[in-house]
């Protein structure tokens, strides 16, 4: 049985807890900048990582990948919208779906400056000190995990935010087709995982877009 790296775990699990934390108070804000104080009410427009930890999603099935070695996915718990409240429900119900992978997508571009600066310091310096590697290390998984949720995130399987922005995309009549598919969401991504698939889908995209936020790495840190 191979060694667990406990260290990488706490970092790794941290680093996950604050990106879902972010994800779901960036539902909870838009929803309620909309109109809609469902979420307010019940204390989610936070970011106390304890009023989004899902069990499941947040803690056990993260841990078990991160010591395993298999793809992380996390989620914590969804944030409540009650579309009556919104001016415009189809548009807003799409834009406040797609906050959280745009929140992920903010955080991966401030790590990314954060990490130039820091990769910066390591590569003019001859011996540069294991700290300044750890927080280049640190700051480029932060990059590459937040930019693997949006990307997972927005894919158009209900109930991933970007089934939710699709369904607010398509006409109205589609949409309400396309809708019925959320009783089979997470069969969907489970047989995706399974056959790996997942990764054929996911890890393309995101290794662009951490290429294009990293462009002076070749081949990770």
């Amino acid at each position: 049985m191979p060694s667990i790296d406990f260290a990488y775990v706490l970092i790794a699990f941290s680093v996950l807890l604050v990106s879902l934390t972010v994800h779901e108070a960036a539902h909870a804000w838009i929803a309620d900048r909309l109109g809609d104080p469902t979420a307010r009410q019940l204390g989610r427009v936070s970011l106390n990582p304890a009023v989004h930890v899902d069990l499941i999603g947040t803690v056990l099935f993260p841990l078990i990948a991160l010591m395993t070695g298999v793809p992380v996915i996390g989620w914590a718990k969804p944030v409540p919208v009650d579309p009556r409240n919104l001016p415009k429900p189809r548009r807003d119900f799409m834009l406040i779906a797609a906050a959280g992978p745009v929140s992920n997508l903010v955080l991966a571009v401030m790590a990314s400056a954060l990490f130039a600066f820091v990769w910066g310091g390591v590569s003019t310096n001859e011996a540069p000190t294991q700290g300044l590697l750890t927080a280049a290390r640190v700051l480029y998984g932060i990059v590459g995990l937040n930019v693997m949720l949006a990307v997972f995130n927005m894919l158009p399987i209900p109930p991933l935010d970007g089934g939710n922005v699709l369904m607010g995309l398509l006409p109205p009549r589609a949409a309400a087709q396309f809708s019925q598919i959320r009783q089979y969401g997470f069969l969907i991504l489970y047989a995706l995982l399974l056959t790996g698939l997942f990764q054929r889908i996911v890890s393309p995209p995101t290794s662009a877009i951490v290429s294009l936020l990293t462009p002076m790495i070749r081949g990770g840190v």
